[in-house]
């Protein structure tokens, strides 16, 4: 499996950005894929995750409102739509897959994904 990442950039507070991940080499159909981002110093952290089997999303609490993970219907990806960006979202922001049906009690571990993309950055400036 590979993973494709793209959308990254440069923006100003209040802004709207849209990531897209692109998956190859998936054959199950009970996917789930997940972004996670990291900050310099900081770990990665969880941001949206999307599951394939029953279409359940989740966010982290300081996205939930803000952004929006959907499924790409023509082919095996996600998107993260990012509106009303703060500062605070500046990070590199990493695609993730499993080829299962990932528990919910899971979805916010990077440790249940073990594809990864390369990452795009995403810069905010005040």
């Amino acid at each position: 499996v590979q993973l494709q990442a793209s959308g990254g950039g440069f923006l100003q507070a209040g802004g709207s950005l849209r990531l897209s991940c692109e998956a190859s080499g998936i054959t199950s159909r009970s996917y789930t894929m997940a972004w996670f981002r990291q900050a310099p110093g900081r770990e990665r952290d969880f941001v949206a995750s999307f599951r394939r089997s029953d279409g359940n999303t989740r966010y982290s609490d300081s996205v939930k409102g803000r952004f929006t993970i959907s499924r790409d219907n023509a082919k095996s990806a996600v998107h993260l739509q990012m509106n009303s960006l703060k500062p605070e979202d500046t990070a590199t922001y990493y695609c993730a897959a499993a080829q299962s049906h990932v528990i919910v009690s899971n979805l916010m571990s990077h440790k249940a994904y073990p594809y990864w993309g390369q990452g795009t950055l995403v810069t905010v400036s005040s």
